[in-house]
């Protein structure tokens, strides 16, 4: 038969050993709480890393629509340089006439005629050989043998302003 001393220390290790038995049964709940909580925190990261590419794919689209809005901007604005330059080849004849020699008048209106036709061809060039293309823009680009054709023609007015100018009749003659 045990000793009352061993049979003291025998029900003091049972009583730890009970103790340890509950602290690791809610060690191990704590566990399965956590391990829960790491799945839901998981699934929402993966949700949440979907729905960022989706948003970064959504940006990348809208880029490329302004990038596409940039180069008409660009082309609009050579037309633009194009027909002002144009009118002054044109005018410049009359604005100059009796202020300056014929000759400078003669070069300058040519001049100013020619950048407009270099303006009329840039502007094609410029839009339809843009580099690297954007990244399939949700708006459609101006089609190219448009512009061709309208630029084509501006560019056929400005040569023959051009030879009006050199060749045509003036009222001073």
């Amino acid at each position: 038969m045990a000793t009352p001393p061993v049979d003291e220390k025998l029900k003091r290790s049972a009583e730890h050993a009970q103790e340890a038995a509950e602290q690791t049964q809610e060690a191990a709940e704590n566990t399965q709480q956590a391990a829960e909580h790491t799945r839901a925190a998981a699934k929402t990261t993966a949700t949440a890393t979907v729905q960022l590419k989706d948003s970064a794919d959504r940006r990348t689209e809208l880029a490329a629509n302004r990038t596409v809005f940039a180069a008409e901007r660009t082309y609009a604005a050579w037309v633009r340089t194009g027909l002002a330059s144009l009118a002054s080849g044109i005018g410049a004849q009359k604005l100059l006439a009796g202020v300056v020699p014929g000759w400078m008048i003669l070069s300058t209106g040519s001049v100013l005629i020619l950048f407009s036709a270099f303006c009329f061809a840039a502007a094609v060039w410029r839009q339809v050989f843009t580099g690297s293309q954007p990244p399939h823009p949700d708006v459609q680009r101006l089609p190219p043998f448009l512009l061709v054709l309208f630029n084509g023609f501006l560019a056929l007015v400005s040569l023959a302003a051009l030879f009006g100018l050199w060749f045509g009749q003036t009222s001073g003659d």
